[in-house]
């Protein structure tokens, strides 16, 4: 049985709500998109109504333009267990104008994360809606970006590599300022003189198993992102993952030396 919890797109009242600074979130077109803002006072944030456990989830995003330098637009899974918690990140880092714009990527397994990679964007994320999509299932988790897979990691648990199977997540998106470390390991400082930030947000779409909700959902075979065309990249996709980690891959935790001298058992299977 599959579980489709909206149809595409919806509007934002549909599967989300304010998470925080609602009198920084603004529904524009009858509700079918927002915009988030940031401005000196706060940034701001939505979040599902529901928490799902696996499936595919996406919306499209268009980011700040020009000087974003310290600020980061957000759109996440997370399953707000603190310490065990499993969480599923694209943070969008903004930078000077001119410079191009990294998505940074990272996964909690069990309260394990550290697992960061980063890929500059081969196209302006400013100047257009884009697609971003966290495909989850029981053999992988995929972000993609307008159906370019950028990062997979793989269910190794067998191997003893964390993964999350039980913990049903949120999804999020945030705007806020993070200029200690966003652009540039934090040499490149946010400009307020620039504010107020802004980004924006439409086609939502979650497909999953909600939680509370039909028990056997998570673990049933015939959900569509369990069959087999998705147990792996295709060819198709393979190809374009080579090409994004060949020629957009700015860093990876797998081969950072000074952090990990043996690489992760992740890395190596």
């Amino acid at each position: 049985m599959l579980i489709r919890v909206s149809a595409r797109p919806a509007t934002f009242a549909d599967d989300f709500k304010a998470a925080w600074s609602e009198s920084h979130i603004r529904k524009l077109d009858g509700g079918k998109s927002i915009q988030l803002v940031l401005d000196q006072s706060t940034g701001s944030g939505f979040a599902s109504q529901r928490k799902y456990l696996f499936g595919r989830v996406s919306m499209k995003i268009k980011l700040i333009p020009g000087d974003s330098a310290g600020t980061v637009t957000a759109f996440y899974m997370n399953s707000d267990t603190d310490k065990v918690r499993d969480e599923l990140d694209f943070e969008f880092l903004g930078n000077r104008s001119g410079q191009p714009y990294s998505v940074q990527t990272n996964i909690f397994a069990h309260g394990k994360g550290d697992r960061e990679q980063r890929v500059n964007l081969w196209f302006d994320p400013s100047l257009d809606f884009h697609t971003y999509s966290i495909l989850w299932t029981h053999k992988h988790i995929v972000f993609y970006v307008d159906d370019v897979p950028i990062r997979e990691y793989k269910n190794n648990e067998a191997k003893n590599v964390s993964y999350p199977t039980s913990q049903p997540m949120e999804v999020y998106s945030t705007l806020w300022e993070a200029d200690d470390w966003a652009t540039r390991g934090g040499l490149d400082k946010i400009d307020w003189s620039k504010a107020p930030f802004y980004a924006y947000y439409k086609d939502f779409d979650i497909e999953g198993c909600p939680v509370p909700g039909p028990t056997f959902c998570p673990s049933n075979p015939r959900n569509w992102w369990e069959g087999y065309a998705y147990h792996s990249l295709n060819a198709v996709e393979a190809r374009r993952y080579r090409w994004v980690r060949v020629n957009h891959m700015v860093y990876d935790y797998c081969t950072d030396r000074s952090r990990y001298p043996v690489p992760p058992i992740e890395c190596r299977v």
